[in-house]
């Protein structure tokens, strides 16, 4: 309490008594005890209300001592019990949350992690993925400040995620622990195989597998390609103490529509002692088409490079880039991408009367608006020559195709004179223009069907800006180039529409997430948000079925399936209301990415270890890690002062006190006859 609190006090306490020994006693004839009770409950009641007025605060100080955070994180991935030390794992991870000593100084923290990052989770050591890098990204959530040690139990086989040597918070040090054999054994392992998910029929599409050799002594082996039990590609391969590695370049012919499976067997008469990682299974879907998209324009820009780069990361689509003037017949293409068309894209657009391509078109700064006026029945453009920036507003009913909003909202804006854009027939909005924080009339991005024919129309250039906020975003351009991909598939088909739309792969790896995502509409063609989707699946070789519900997300119902073992599945989705189905298919491919690795990453936990200001530790040497821990003076318990303010008397308190007071003295006044 202040001095001048205290000073206001004292003032209010003379106040107090003067007022009521001038009220009370100054003047009374005879100071009867009644004369002071009634003194003293008006001294009473005008001290509290000066009091309260004042609001004298007391500060009382009380001190906490905490202790420094010690994580033990275990990798509950599959590696380790493939190694052979899930038990020594659990002992390590139980002698440090059974240690008195470290209990009194340290505040003991238990994880794992395997794809997942979690507390408290009991250990089975059956993750079939493992992330380390998120542990370190968790652990500096939790821990922003203190400077404290992380005990990591693992055996540094990472199969996903960022690199975790580098990537690390800058206040720990961690301390691994290799669980695992270190001692380098002969071991042939494929460690990579790239290959193309589609290829056209008729044509070879290419295999690149990566191989690796540890090991001394010279030795020799053999690649081997299987489709079903037929080799389709063999190749003998050599290595040395010298030479670790081989890369093979292989074409394979795709000669039958469909999905077909392949495995690659790295073999050698030698005795291994894990061959889990000899074999890599692959799949790849033979398509008998392809998509030829031209991309008609006359200026450079940079839009047309990323257009290109979308559009091709599909590979069952080929893009042109072509002027205007140089094109002679339009059958060549199956999509004409219009980029700012001028006054020389007349001929092309008389071309297109006849041969009805279906188009996306792709305004901008050097567009000839009236050309469009005159050559298209879809929009009337009546625009100034003034530029206006152009923000995107996501349509969550939009309905021509499935599509997510993956930050429409955020993305830098489009470039586009100024004007108003009125469509003369039924356009489907997916994205309506926004200047600023003022929503307009206009689309900016809009779809047209119309019989037979689709149509898409973008007003705004500067699309490689999406492009590269994409990548910021996400460390990926994946998101942007599957809505470039969507909007090509959307003009590819001239297919109804269909009240029930599922999107699936045809195969995916064992062990990845499988996600399959379905939009419903209603008679209208409008996003039904009550649908109740649900989806029953079949091994195909086991006949187990299974039910599962959709889930809603913003603009589309999605499952999810985790777990689920190797082979053929056939798929039935169904809406309960209108019976409406969707019958599919997909291969799961066996690849187990735990038993892959035959030791313990050891150099890259060292290394690990060196960033951090930490030290490596084999679990033969616990005792020792434990011991410094103990007497470390690195990691000492902080004691904080907490100091908590309240008022001397509480005003809800002080009032009814107060009430009591006057109370008091109007009834004893009052029976007094002294009123």
């Amino acid at each position: 309490m202040s001095i001048n609190t205290i000073l206001l006090l004292l003032l209010a306490l003379l106040v107090s008594a003067g007022i009521a020994f001038y009220q009370y006693l100054y003047r009374a004839n005879y100071k009867s005890k009644l004369h002071l009770f009634l003194a003293f409950l008006r001294f009473a009641a005008i001290f509290l209300v000066l009091v309260l007025l004042i609001n004298p605060i007391i500060s009382r100080k009380t001190y906490e001592t905490k202790k420094t955070p010690l994580p033990i994180v275990v990798d509950n991935s599959e590696s380790i019990s493939f190694l052979g030390q899930d038990k020594k794992a659990k002992e390590i991870a139980d002698l440090f949350n059974s240690n008195a000593a470290l209990q009194n100084k340290y505040q003991i923290e238990l994880f794992s992690f395997d794809e997942e990052f979690a507390s408290n989770k009991s250990l089975d050591f059956k993750g079939k993925q493992s992330n380390i890098y998120k542990v370190f990204e968790n652990l500096k959530q939790l821990h922003r400040s203190e400077i404290h040690p992380i005990v990591l139990l693992t055996d540094g086989n990472q199969t996903q995620g960022n690199d975790y040597v580098f990537n690390i918070q800058q206040n720990a040090n961690v301390f691994p622990v290799i669980l695992g054999d270190t001692i380098e054994h002969l071991d042939l392992k494929i460690s990579q195989l790239n290959a193309n998910k589609y290829a056209f029929l008729k044509n070879k599409f290419p295999v690149e597998v990566f191989l690796n050799y540890t090991g001394n002594k010279a030795v020799n082996g053999n690649l081997t390609i299987f489709s079903g039990d037929a080799a389709v590609f063999k190749q003998s391969v050599s290595f040395s103490n010298t030479k670790k590695s081989e890369n093979l370049s292989v074409l394979l012919q795709a000669d039958r529509v469909g999905v077909h499976n392949y495995r690659a067997v790295l073999s050698s008469a030698e005795n291994e002692k894990n061959k889990f990682n000899n074999v890599k299974n692959f799949a790849v879907e033979v398509i008998d088409q392809r998509t030829e998209v031209g991309i008609v324009s006359n200026i450079n820009h940079p839009d047309l490079g990323v257009l290109k780069r979308a559009i091709e990361s599909n590979a069952q689509r080929k893009v042109t880039l072509v002027k205007s003037n140089n094109i002679k017949e339009l059958d060549d293409f199956n999509v004409l991408v219009l980029y700012q068309p001028d006054v020389t894209f007349k001929s092309v657009l008389d071309q297109n009367k006849n041969s009805k391509l279906n188009t996306f078109t792709i305004t901008g700064l050097s567009t000839d608006f009236n050309l469009l006026n005159q050559n298209q029945s879809h929009f009337d453009f009546k625009m100034s020559g003034q530029k206006e920036d152009y923000s995107a507003n996501f349509n969550a009913n939009f309905n021509s195709f499935a599509i997510d909003n993956f930050g429409f909202e955020q993305f830098p804006p489009l470039e586009n004179p100024f004007g108003t854009i009125t469509p003369k027939q039924n356009a489907n909005i997916l994205l309506q223009a926004r200047i600023r924080t003022v929503n307009t009339e206009n689309p900016l991005l809009s779809f047209i069907e119309n019989g037979g024919n689709r149509n898409a129309y973008l007003f705004g250039e500067n699309l490689w800006k999406w492009r590269m906020e994409n990548y910021l975003k996400d460390k990926s351009f994946e998101k942007f180039d599957l809505f470039i991909d969507k909007i090509i598939q959307y003009l590819t088909t001239n297919a109804k529409k269909k009240n029930l739309v599922v999107n699936h792969e045809n195969f995916y790896n064992s062990g990845e997430t499988i996600t399959i995502s379905a939009q419903y509409f209603n008679k209208n063609y409008e996003f039904d948000e009550n649908a109740q989707l649900t989806i029953q699946l079949k091994n195909k070789e086991s006949n187990a079925l299974k039910m599962y519900d959709f889930v809603k997300g913003n603009s589309d119902y999605s499952v999810a399936f985790d777990n689920l073992d190797s082979g053929n599945y056939s798929f039935i989705v169904k809406e309960k209301n209108s019976g409406t189905q969707y019958a599919g298919n997909f291969q799961i491919i066996h690849f187990d990415a735990e038993k892959q690795f035959v030791n313990a990453d050891k150099n890259r936990l060292q290394q690990l270890a060196e960033n951090t200001q930490g030290k490596a530790f084999f679990p033969s040497k616990i005792s020792e890690l434990i011991k410094f821990l103990e007497e470390t003076d690195m990691y000492k318990p902080i004691q904080k002062e907490i100091v908590k303010k309240s008022p001397l008397i509480d005003w809800i308190w002080g009032l009814v006190l107060l009430a009591i007071l006057l109370a008091t003295e109007w009834f004893t006044r009052k029976y007094n006859g002294l009123l």
